[in-house]
């Protein structure tokens, strides 16, 4: 198999048929659908942690299953240690350079000069560009709190309708958390099913660039008739003192507020006028910030391209274009670049730089648990045969192994409203399937998992409630416009996966 992330996952997927079953067949699959309805009712009943939900769901399907309580722990630890090893570093990494992004100014600079190039026509194209842009190396909510100062003031100061600007923001930043790495819920799909990195990725660019058009600026026309609310006035008047949005999770203690200076440029005639809101009074360069957001990528790529045209090729230049692009060391390259040239640009001094590292990392050690735990439930699956069982149930039934993937995560993640938890359980009932796929395929394969993981987003899920809170919607308009845009990249998510299918095998 080609250049995947590297962990155990491919040699466990090669095992996988010769695992003898620990029970007979109707006990592993009333195992398995015990397992998964335990870990769904602890999560939306009982209110458990998703770590706690996932680890008992998995050790409960490996003892009813019929293996050993030490058996199982020591399954649930083989697979949660190898997920682990490698995701983990490169969640940790990302975490890093969105953070660098977000307090250098650098994420600001990309946005503010997108922004102020646009013509008021453009802007819902522009907003797009900017969701995706942003979206590549951040997590969802940290995304969200960057866009929404700016969705509000570009609203208000070019007078578009509300939706006309925020939907194709969120369709952009949505639609690359769902398919692109390093993204945890695409990252540890790949690590379960044992996919290419690289091809994966490209795939994931190419299938967001349909979807984020039509779920976002074509999308957005619907939704500001359906919603035609006005842009809410959460940084006051031009000229005031302004404060960044309130933190509708907020509850019980201070609201937070993000500090915020403004810039108000003279703006070239026909172009939106926009104030920007910022964190620090210096930013890098546009080239700079730019460069850093795009330069894992393009190394991750380059990688795959080569290993596509010439997968044969040796010599000094192949091994440096491999070793470049391996996940941890492209992530690595732009968390250094971040370092140095954001700190610079953005008047960041060691100190400071250092805290805004440091404080990367406490937010996504829930995600990196949840993951881990993801990955031993997968190995439990594996262990006791029930994948291999699902397996034959799947390839016997003549049903697309890519849609049965989209209804497995949209499943879960309509009954627990968590898109990583979706993500980590479908891959792992989906792992020993992959074992049996070309390589494209299984890419296909993690991409209608991540299109399944953010369907029909609704009152179980955080995003439903922090775009409604930030955007002062009601209940209703929410359902209109955010989740309808978040079934439309789930369903084109699909349909384009399906129809990659039909010409890659």
């Amino acid at each position: 198999m080609p250049h995947a992330l590297p962990d155990h996952t491919s040699v466990l997927a090669a095992a996988t048929p010769t695992v003898h079953p620990s029970g007979s067949v109707p006990q592993l699959v009333i195992a398995a659908l015990l397992g998964v309805v335990v870990i769904i009712v602890l999560i939306t009943w009982l209110k458990v942690h998703p770590f706690v939900a996932l680890t008992i769901g998995a050790l409960g399907v490996g003892i009813g299953a019929g293996l050993g309580p030490t058996q199982a722990v020591t399954s649930f630890g083989t697979g949660f240690g190898a997920t682990m090893t490698s995701v983990g570093i490169l969640v940790g990494l990302g975490s890093m350079f969105g953070k660098m992004l977000v307090d250098s100014g650098a994420a600001d600079r990309v946005v503010d000069t997108l922004v102020r190039r646009s013509s008021k026509a453009a802007l819902p194209w522009t907003m797009a560009l900017i969701g995706a842009l942003i979206g590549l190396p951040m997590f969802f909510e940290v995304g969200l709190v960057l866009l929404i100062p700016i969705i509000v003031l570009v609203a208000r100061r070019s007078g578009a309708p509300i939706m006309r600007i925020a939907v194709p923001a969120l369709v952009g930043l949505s639609t690359m958390h769902a398919f692109v790495p390093p993204h945890p819920g695409p990252l540890v799909a790949i690590s379960t099913v044992g996919a290419n990195l690289g091809l994966t990725l490209a795939f994931g660019i190419v299938l967001a660039i349909p979807v984020i058009i039509l779920a976002g600026p074509v999308f957005s026309r619907f939704a500001a008739r359906w919603v035609d609310i006005p842009a809410p006035d959460l940084f006051g008047s031009r000229g005031s003192d302004r404060s960044g949005p309130q933190d509708p999770a907020a509850s019980g203690r201070e609201a937070r507020r993000v500090p915020a200076t403004q810039d108000t440029a003279s703006l070239p005639h026909g172009k939106s006028d926009f104030t920007r809101v910022i964190s620090e009074p210096r930013s890098p360069s546009f080239g700079i910030a730019l460069i850093g957001i795009l330069l894992p990528v393009v190394l991750m790529l380059a990688q795959a391209v080569r290993e596509a045209t010439v997968p044969d090729a040796a010599g000094v230049w192949v091994g440096l274009l491999d070793f470049l692009g391996t996940p941890m060391i492209a992530i690595g390259i732009a968390a250094l670049y971040a370092m140095v040239f954001f700190a610079i640009g953005g008047g960041m001094d060691r100190s400071a730089v250092a805290k805004s590292l440091e404080s990367a990392l406490p937010p996504v050690a829930g995600v990196l648990l949840i993951v881990g735990a993801g990955g031993g439930f997968k190995q439990v699956l594996i262990d006791t045969g029930i994948g291999g069982v699902i397996a034959d149930a799947v390839k016997d039934s003549g049903i697309s192994v890519l849609l049965v993937a989209w209804i497995v995560s949209a499943l879960v993640r309509v009954a627990t409203g968590s898109a990583t938890v979706a993500t980590v359980t479908a891959a792992g009932i989906m792992a020993p399937i992959a074992h049996d796929l070309s390589t494209p395929v299984v890419s296909l394969l993690v991409l209608a998992i991540g299109a399944g993981s953010v369907f029909l987003s609704h009152v179980n899920d955080a995003g439903f409630w922090l775009v409604k809170g930030y955007l002062n919607t009601t209940v209703g308009q929410t359902f209109k416009t955010w989740t309808v845009l978040e079934c439309l990249i789930s369903v084109l998510g699909l349909a384009g996966v399906l129809i990659a299918g039909i010409f890659i095998r």
